[in-house]
């Protein structure tokens, strides 16, 4: 463990989302496959519940037409308060119907909409980061869903645009805030970019800068550790950050957010032996929440190379840990790495996928006019969620 001395707490601010207060100031990112329930168990165990945690994107055509993998993604834990919904949808009807679903049946305490999403299957039908360049849709998409959503509060995560060529967030930011959004989270990379290159933050700072302040602005992109995220806030005058990437197979990262914005760093450097422990209750979790054990360890095997990032572990185990298919096999398979190793330093920094410079497929003729009707294909939006 090392400790850092950090600035008093009395520099930052509880973030407030329509009438949550959310503290620390940090949210966790949705992501495909990833952001489940146990997962975000994980993580506000580590935070001692502190912070929001987000649901994986759900598609609102499958809420709205109650298809059963939808319904089961959207299962919070009694102790998730409060309970944060994303949606995905390209349709502002169906959206608003999602959002009254949502309201009426107390689904969740808050909304969030995916206007982010960089997948090529998506944006070439002219959805996630691609449908901002139709301010006119992304307007009525979110006008239905602030008038539908009641009391919850409606927020917004997005891309800087499509590409350099083609920044869509200033536009976007002052729509939403037009709209009556209550918060506007902007990752600080185009489309294009993906997961590559480095985060703009500056861009960040300018959508501060340009959206009225009693409208929360959150920064997304590059927050690899707890100082990540002072810094972060410092030099945008952000209100609060997102956290992606940087806690795969780390979810303790949210105990030293949590600690570094209550003043002082004691850091979670956990030995292979605690992280072995992480696995194999997050594996369990999944294998509950699934209601199957096989199933549950199978989907784990995806988190394997983030939790061992670093360690000495060897090819020949790190490949039986990925075909694992029991908890059992789990355990006995981690036993067999030296467990006394400590946390290295190249486990730290950037995690999951790095791609970038991606030409971005659109529907023919998207960029033709930004203030254009133009609607994407329904089939667009899945009848299904998650990832």
């Amino acid at each position: 463990m090392t400790t850092t001395p950090v600035a008093p707490t009395s520099e930052f601010k509880p973030l407030n989302i329509g009438p949550m207060e959310v503290w620390p100031p940090v949210v966790l990112a949705p992501m495909a496959g990833i952001t489940n329930a146990p997962f975000r168990t994980l993580c506000r165990e580590q935070s001692g519940g502190k912070g929001l945690y987000v649901s994986e994107m759900i598609t609102t055509r499958a809420l709205v037409e109650r298809n059963a993998k939808t319904m089961q993604l959207i299962h919070f834990d009694p102790s998730e308060k409060p309970r944060s919904i994303q949606l995905y949808g390209i349709d502002p009807g169906t959206v608003g119907k999602a959002a009254r679903m949502i309201s009426d049946e107390g689904l969740a305490d808050h909304i969030d909409l995916n206007f982010g999403c960089p997948v090529p299957k998506v944006t070439r039908k002219g959805g996630g980061s691609a449908l901002p360049y139709k301010r006119n849709l992304l307007r009525e998409i979110l006008r239905e869903a602030v008038a539908n959503a009641g009391d919850l509060p409606v927020t917004m995560k997005m891309r800087k645009g499509i590409n350099d060529e083609h920044l869509t967030y200033l536009d976007a930011g002052r729509i939403g805030a037009e709209e009556g959004v209550s918060a506007i989270a902007l990752h600080g990379r185009t489309a294009a970019q993906h997961y590559g290159g480095t985060a703009d933050w500056s861009a960040i700072a300018r959508l501060r800068e340009s959206v009225p302040a009693h409208v929360p602005v959150l920064g997304n992109g590059d927050i690899w550790a707890a100082e990540d995220a002072i810094r972060m806030m410092r030099e945008t005058g952000c209100d609060g950050v997102v956290v992606g990437r940087g806690c795969l197979g780390r979810p303790w990262l949210f105990k030293d957010l949590v600690q570094i914005f209550e003043g002082e760093v004691d850091y979670a450097r956990p030995a292979f032996a605690d992280v072995a422990r992480a696995m194999v209750r997050h594996a369990e979790l999944l294998g509950e929440w699934i209601g199957d054990e096989t199933r549950g360890v199978v989907d784990f095997r995806k988190h394997v190379a983030w939790y061992t990032k670093g360690f000495s572990v060897g090819s020949e185990l790190r490949v039986k840990l990925a075909m694992s298919s029991s908890l059992a096999e789990l355990t006995e398979t981690l036993a067999q790495v030296e467990q006394t190793q400590l946390w290295p330093e190249s486990a730290d920094g950037p995690r999951g996928r790095t791609s970038g410079n991606n030409r971005v497929v659109l529907p023919e003729g998207w960029l033709d006019d930004p203030y254009d009707c133009a609607r994407p294909s329904l089939d667009a939006e899945s009848d299904t969620s998650g990832g």
